[in-house]
C-alpha cells in the first residue's frame, strides 16, 4: 500500500553534486517512509534534452512549469527543501500554491545558518506561515509529519 503522494519542492536538481545526493538519499528516504515521490525534477527532464534555441526553452520552461503544477495539484502533501542563504523562488512559489490549495507542506532546512527575517524565523516568514508547523531541523522528524 502506498502512503502519502509528495511532491519534493526544491533546488537540488540544478547542480550535479546536489541532484546525485536528491536521487541517492532524499528520494529513498521519502520512499523508506512509504510514500510515493513525485518528483518534478525527473517528471520535466527530457523537456529541456538538447533544446538550447530560446523559443524552443520556452516552450519547454512552460511545459514544465504545467507538469509541476499538475504534480502539486496531485499530491497529497509537499516536503519543501529550504537550504540556502534565503528559500529558492520556485520552492516559495511551490510552497503558496500547494498552500493555497489546502496541501500539508512540511519544511526541511539543513542549513545551519539562520534566513529570517528576525530572531523568530528560521526563513522568511511568509514561508513559515504556509508551513504547517515549525521548519524541522531534522529530515527523519520532517519525513514523520509527512503522515
Amino acid at each position: 500500500m502506498i502512503g502519502v503522494l509528495v511532491y519534493v519542492a526544491s533546488p537540488l536538481g540544478f547542480t550535479h553534486p546536489t541532484k546525485a545526493w536528491y536521487d541517492a538519499v532524499l528520494v529513498p528516504a521519502v520512499e523508506a517512509g512509504g510514500h510515493q515521490v513525485l518528483d518534478p525534477w525527473s517528471a520535466s527532464a527530457d523537456l529541456f534534452d538538447g533544446v538550447t534555441d530560446p523559443a524552443d526553452l520556452a516552450v519547454a520552461n512552460a511545459a514544465a512549469a504545467q507538469r509541476n503544477e499538475d504534480l502539486i495539484r496531485s499530491c497529497d502533501a509537499v516536503l519543501a527543501v529550504l537550504d540556502g542563504v534565503d528559500v529558492d523562488s520556485g520552492t516559495a512559489a511551490e510552497i503558496g500554491f500547494a498552500y493555497a490549495l489546502g496541501k500539508l507542506v512540511v519544511g526541511w532546512r539543513s542549513d545551519f545558518r539562520l534566513a529570517g527575517d528576525n530572531a523568530a524565523s528560521v526563513v522568511n516568514l511568509q514561508i513559515e506561515h504556509f508551513l504547517r508547523g515549525p521548519v524541522e531541523r531534522d529530515l527523519e522528524t520532517a519525513l514523520m509529519r509527512l503522515r
